[in-house]
Order: C-alpha cells, then sequence, then structure tokens
C-alpha cells in the first residue's frame, strides 16, 4: 500500500509530476499516481461524477491518504461525501469543486451540447483553458467536453458539509483556475479542515514551485502519518 494516492486533474499527461514525485520518493514517501480514464488513461466513454467516484473508490484502498489536485480533488470530495470514512486523510491541492455559475462555466456547458461546430472558436479555446488548465479545447475528444461539462454540472451538488474526513487544503495564492476565494469556501464547507496557501504557487504548484511543493507534502505527511 502506497503511503499517499494522487489523482492529477484535468490534464493529458502527468510529465509535470515527476519531479515533485522524485522529491516526494526520495524523502521516503510512497506515491502511486492514479491515471485517471479518458485523461491519461485512454477511453471513449462519457463520464459522469458517479463514474469517477466509482473508479477512485476501486483504485484507493480503504484507510489511504489521498491526493486531489483540481479535478481531482472534485472526484475525492464526491468520493468522501458517499463514503465518508473512505480515506485516513484527504489533501486537496487548489481543488475544483465550487459552483459558480460564470459566463465561462455556462460556455463550456453550451459547448458540450453543441459540440463540433465551436471548435474553432478562439473564445472556446480560451475558455476552456482558463477553467481546465489545458491548452487547446480543439484537442480535446468530444467525449471529454461533455465530460467536463457533467464534472462543472455536477458542482452544484456537492454538499461540502458531508465531507467530514481530516482534510487539508494547500491552495495558491496566484492560482487563477481555481482562485483563492474558492479555497476559503471549501474551507468554510468542511467540518474537518485547515487551510495553508502558499504566496507563489499557481494552479498547478508542480510546475510552478515542484520543490517547495515536495516539501510542504514532505512537512504535512510527516504530521498524518
Amino acid at each position: 500500500m502506497a503511503d499517499l494516492y494522487v489523482i492529477h486533474g484535468w490534464t493529458y499527461t502527468v510529465e509535470p509530476w515527476k519531479t515533485t514525485i522524485k522529491l516526494l520518493r526520495e524523502n521516503g514517501i510512497s506515491v502511486k499516481m492514479l491515471n485517471v480514464p479518458g485523461l491519461t488513461e485512454p477511453s471513449n466513454k462519457e463520464f459522469t461524477i458517479a463514474d469517477y467516484v466509482k473508479w477512485a473508490d476501486k483504485e484507493i484502498p480503504d484507510g489511504a491518504i489521498a491526493l486531489g489536485h483540481s479535478n481531482g480533488g472534485r472526484i475525492l470530495m464526491n468520493l468522501c461525501t458517499l463514503k465518508p470514512e473512505k480515506l485516513k486523510y484527504l489533501i486537496l491541492l487548489d481543488s475544483a469543486g465550487v459552483y459558480e455559475p460564470t459566463a465561462k462555466k455556462k460556455l463550456i456547458e453550451k459547448m458540450a451540447k453543441i459540440g463540433k461546430p465551436l471548435k474553432k472558436i478562439p473564445l472556446v479555446d480560451k475558455a476552456f483553458h482558463r477553467i481546465t488548465g489545458t491548452t487547446d479545447y480543439s484537442k480535446a475528444p468530444e467525449n471529454m467536453k461533455k465530460t467536463l461539462a457533467n464534472m462543472l454540472a455536477s458542482d452544484k451538488d456537492l454538499d461540502f458539509s458531508k465531507v467530514t474526513t481530516k482534510t487539508f487544503i494547500l491552495w495558491g495564492k496566484k492560482d487563477t483556475t481555481t482562485p483563492p476565494r474558492h479555497a476559503t469556501k471549501i474551507y468554510e464547507g468542511l467540518p474537518n479542515a485547515e487551510l495553508k496557501f502558499y504566496a507563489n504557487w499557481t494552479h498547478a504548484p508542480y510546475i510552478s514551485s515542484p520543490e517547495e511543493l515536495a516539501r510542504a507534502l514532505v512537512t504535512l505527511m510527516g504530521r498524518i502519518k
């Protein structure tokens, strides 16, 4: 059993995580990165949050410590609402899950319904990048465009008060994808959580500050293992 299970965010490669994972392992922490179906594990399926929760429940053993970045955090919070005793500890890293009916999110939902005719509109590419952290909406498979819309819509029903697992929230103050106000909202909604901001972290600290992220996780794991 690994010391730490990681569910990455909306990305099609975990290559940028390598530095952070290497540093964690050098400090004696066993890490297992889970490849998310449709993203880093190929699939033509259109996924719902329920699909991802079932997948995570199967991949992560009971009593584990799990970290979710961005969409990975959304998946793990939903898992914890259904199975409060599943995880020993939950770590949220610049997590998705806060529902804000912004124009960009409405656009993503509309894109998923309309599909291909919008693929080459620059605004579409830009909106997708801002919400997901990926670089090009037009490169996303059709099933994952619809999956993204499903993920955003699922946030309407995510009840933070049901996430009773002890949770540690790590967040970048320079995050413009899931901004710091989202961290505060999640923290205020969770009944058993700690929150720490990091001044130089972006939405993807494993890219912007991999050494600092590794140090933060080593310190945290030392407290809770």
